[in-house]
């Protein structure tokens, strides 16, 4: 897994005026939930073959069909995400 520079961290980490550790584990839980979205939407893509915006490109009778919420236990807290359905 690629590791981010240093400098960047420390120029993001100046960016977001952290106050106290809160503000870190509440970033650190949204961009856990950012990415865990993203993989579910790509495994879906994935599976009917076309991404979300071509649906021209679309190749079989399975379809999109919306979201179920889910809410994850992990070691940040629980995330709530949106489960995408076929």
């Amino acid at each position: 897994m690629p590791v981010l520079p240093k400098d960047l961290v420390r120029d993001f980490i100046k960016d977001q005026h952290f106050t106290n550790t809160d503000d870190v584990l509440n970033l650190l839980k949204e961009m856990f939930k950012d990415v865990l979205q993203e993989a579910l939407e790509v495994e879906l893509e994935e599976k009917l073959g076309y991404d979300k915006y071509q649906i021209s490109a679309k190749t079989t009778t399975n379809s999109k069909n919306g979201y179920s919420k889910k809410t994850v236990k992990s070691e940040l807290g629980s995330v709530e995400i949106n489960i995408p359905r076929d």
